[in-house]
């Protein structure tokens, strides 16, 4: 059976049940689109306010009861801002939608950090939930070959060096909040493509290719030098047998 459930300081408030219940302003996605995709738990809330922020948590919880079957993720945050709410105190700036390289080349991945925000680390990830990858945190341990730029206080820009295409993949700049040690706030994301080195069969041909007008020459040689043997000695028949005939 699955639920959305939205997680707050206090309690986990059920916001939708696929199997049971009715919930105003809640709807399945499939049900707008009339659309049968068994995958998609996908949920719409209407006329949202302030009250619906918080985080959401789309779990499984066992048939036989209402305990927990899978964990919960990190979840997706939802902000509701209106008119009078002051401006955000912190922007994390992922200027890259895509970054292109090729295998063993160095991968720049930028990360601008603005604003002052609570206090806490920034950290690199790949991919999201609960199998996103550490990369790099800019105060603990990181992966040893991933190193920071750092060209001025708000960089928070990586570089991977000698990169592969097991390396490919979605990175996102996050900023942590210290007490808590949990995710305040996370830039748009950089897709890495990896595209592996194509070797060019010219290059692989090249040496045949120059060594063969010698090799040919040698060939042809001998058969051009015995065409030549066979056409005189044509003649020199051809002419003894007109000198008989004279004769």
């Amino acid at each position: 059976m699955i639920k959305w459930v939205k997680e707050s300081s206090q309690d986990q408030q059920e916001i939708y049940n696929f199997k049971r219940g009715f919930f105003p302003g809640v709807t399945s996605a499939v049900q707008r689109t009339r659309e049968r995709l068994g995958c998609d738990y996908s949920i719409y809330i209407h006329r949202v306010t302030k009250e619906h922020s918080g985080t959401y948590h789309c779990v499984k919880f066992a048939v036989s009861s209402e305990d927990l079957d899978t964990k919960l993720g990190e979840g997706t945050a939802v902000t509701v801002q209106g008119a009078g709410d002051p401006k955000p105190d912190l922007w994390i700036i992922q200027p890259q939608d895509l970054v292109e390289v090729t295998t063993g080349d160095t991968a720049l991945l930028n990360c601008t950090v603005l604003g002052d925000g609570p206090p806490g680390p920034i950290r690199w990830f790949r991919g999201t939930g609960l199998s996103r990858e550490a990369i790099y945190n800019f105060a603990g341990l990181s992966h040893p070959n991933v190193t920071a730029v750092r060209a001025s206080d708000s960089d928070f820009s990586i570089l991977l060096p000698d990169v592969s295409t097991k390396d490919a993949g979605t990175y996102y700049c996050v900023k942590f909040q210290r007490k808590s040690n949990r995710q305040y706030l996370s830039g748009q994301g950089s897709k890495l493509r990896v595209k592996a080195k194509s070797t060019s069969p010219t290059e692989i041909n090249e040496p045949a290719v120059q060594a063969s007008p010698t090799g040919l020459l040698s060939v042809l040689t001998p058969v051009v030098l015995g065409l030549k043997a066979v056409t005189l000695a044509a003649l020199l028949l051809a002419l003894a047998a007109c000198r008989q005939r004279r004769f």
